[in-house]
C-alpha cells in the first residue's frame, strides 16, 4: 500500500469510514482537528509527572508544545518526523535527551542511553540510521574520568548500531545546576521507498507483538539507586534495535505501526496505538513476557511492569498472515529471542486498551497520570 492510498484517520472520526484521503490531507485535517480544540494542559508549574510520558506529558505537549509548533511533519507525534527532500527521499529525523540517575547502572550508562534511544526512535520510522549528535551539559566539578568513560560508553554504542556522531556541542553550567551530566542528542535516517508505518494503517484483525521481556530497564536503574533495599539480577535491555527491526521488515513487509516502550513501557504505546488508530488494543496477560525477578520487583514498588520503561524492546503491530513469520524473525534475532505475540487489534473497544486477565476477566489498561519511576531515561 502507498502512503498516497492510506485510509485517512478522517474516516473514523464521523465522515464516510471508507473515504480515501492522502496522507498530507489526513494530517491537515488533523492539525485542524487540533488547533479547534481546547487545550488541556491546567497545570501552572512544571512536575515529575510531565516528563513520564503518560497523561500529563501528552497534557504538556498538546497544552505548550503543539499549540506554538504545530505543523504537518510534527502533529503525527510518532518517535521521528518524516521529511521529504525534493529528490523524493524520506528521512526520519528524532530528537532525544538522557538524564537517567545514576549515571551508570547495570547493563549501560548514560552513554548507551544517549545512543540507543536516538538510533531507536529512528529505526521505529522504519528508517536506517546513520548519523548521530549529541550535545552535553555539564556540571561545574564534573570529573573529567568519568566523562571520558562515558564519551567512550557513546562510541562503542555508535559503533554497535552502525552511526557515526558527526557533530555535538557542550555547555558547562554551575555546580548543582545539572546533576552531573545532561546528553542530548538527534538522529538521521533514510526510509527505505516501501516502507510506510503509519497507525492509519492498523486494522482489526492485526497482531500485537514485543519483541522480548518488558521493564528490565525501568527496574534496573531504579534498584541501582540503592533506596529500595532490594537486591535481584536485573540488568537493562539498553541497545539498539536497527538490525531487529530490518529483519522484522523483511520477514514481514506489510508491517503496520513500530513502537519502542520507553517511558510509559507497553501499557502507554499500546494507548497512543489505540488513540491514533481509533481502534481496541486486546493485550493477553499470560502472553506477556515477564522476567520473575522484574515482576518480584514491580509487586514490592507497587508497579504493573506494563507502565516500566524499556530501551532495547519494540512493539509491533503486523498483519495476521504474516504474524508467525514476524515472530520468528524477531525469535532469531540476539535482541529478540524472548519475542512474543501478545494481542491483537480489533473494533471495539475503539480508542481503548484492554488485558484479558489470567483469572478468566478484563481490565481497561489506561495511560498513567504520574510517575512511578522518574529519570530513569
Amino acid at each position: 500500500m502507498s502512503e498516497a492510498e492510506l485510509p485517512g484517520a478522517v474516516g473514523r472520526n464521523g465522515t464516510d469510514p471508507n473515504e480515501v484521503v492522502s496522507a498530507e490531507e489526513a494530517v491537515l485535517r488533523r492539525i485542524e482537528a487540533f488547533r479547534r480544540k481546547t487545550p488541556r494542559m491546567r497545570d501552572d508549574f512544571i512536575n515529575s509527572a510531565h516528563g513520564a510520558g503518560g497523561k500529563a506529558s501528552a497534557a504538556l505537549v498538546d497544552g505548550v508544545f503543539l499549540q506554538a509548533f504545530a505543523n504537518d511533519a510534527l502533529v503525527p507525534l510518532t518517535d521521528g518526523a518524516t521529511l521529504t527532500l525534493a529528490s523524493g527521499e524520506r528521512l526520519a529525523f528524532s530528537t532525544d535527551s538522557s538524564v537517567v540517575n545514576p549515571l551508570r547502572f547495570p547493563g549501560g550508562s548514560i552513554g548507551h542511553l544517549a545512543v540507543h534511544g536516538t538510533v531507536n526512535d529512528v529505526a521505529m520510522m522504519g528508517a536506517v540510521p546513520s548519523w548521530v549528535s549529541a550535545a552535553f551539559i555539564l556540571e561545574d566539578g564534573f570529573p573529567v574520568a568519568e566523562l571520558r568513560a562515558i564519551v567512550a560508553d557513546m562510541a562503542e554504542a555508535a559503533a554497535n548500531a552502525g552511526v557515526t556522531i558527526v557533530t555535538g556541542d557542550t555547555k558547562v553550567v554551575s555546580k548543582g545546576a545539572a546533576d552531573g551530566l545532561y546528553i542530548a542528542t538527534a538522529g538521521v535516517g533514510v526510509i527505505p521507498a516501501d516502507i510506510h508505518l503509519d497507525a492509519r494503517s492498523v486494522r482489526p484483525g492485526d497482531r500485537v507483538l514485543v519483541s522480548g521481556t518488558i521493564g528490565d530497564h525501568g527496574v534496573a536503574v531504579m534498584l541501582a539507586r540503592g533506596e529500595l533495599g532490594i537486591e535481584a539480577d536485573i540488568e537493562s535491555d539498553t541497545a539498539p534495535l536497527g538490525g531487529l527491526v530490518q529483519d522484522l521488515l523483511r520477514a514481514a513487509p506489510n508491517t503496520r505501526w513500530l513502537r519502542d516502550p520507553t517511558r510509559g513501557g507497553v501499557a502507554t504505546v499500546c494507548n497512543e496505538l489505540a488513540r491514533d488508530a481509533e481502534l481496541a488494543v486486546i493485550l493477553d496477560e499470560a502472553d506477556l513476557p515477564i522476567r520473575a525477578a522484574v515482576n518480584g520487583a514491580c509487586e514490592i514498588l507497587g508497579i504493573d511492569p506494563l507502565y516500566v520503561a524499556n530501551e532495547g524492546k519494540l512493539v509491533a503491530v503486523v498483519a495476521p498472515e504474516e504474524a508467525d513469520a514476524a515472530l520468528a524473525a524477531l525469535r532469531a534475532h540476539p535482541l529478540g529471542s524472548d519475542a512474543a505475540l501478545i494481542g491483537e487489534i480489533r473494533d471495539d473497544p475503539p480508542g481503548m486498551v484492554v488485558i484479558n486477565t489470567g483469572f478468566g476477566g478484563n481490565r481497561v489498561v489506561d495511560m498513567l497520570a504520574g510517575d512511578p519511576l522518574p529519570r530513569i531515561c
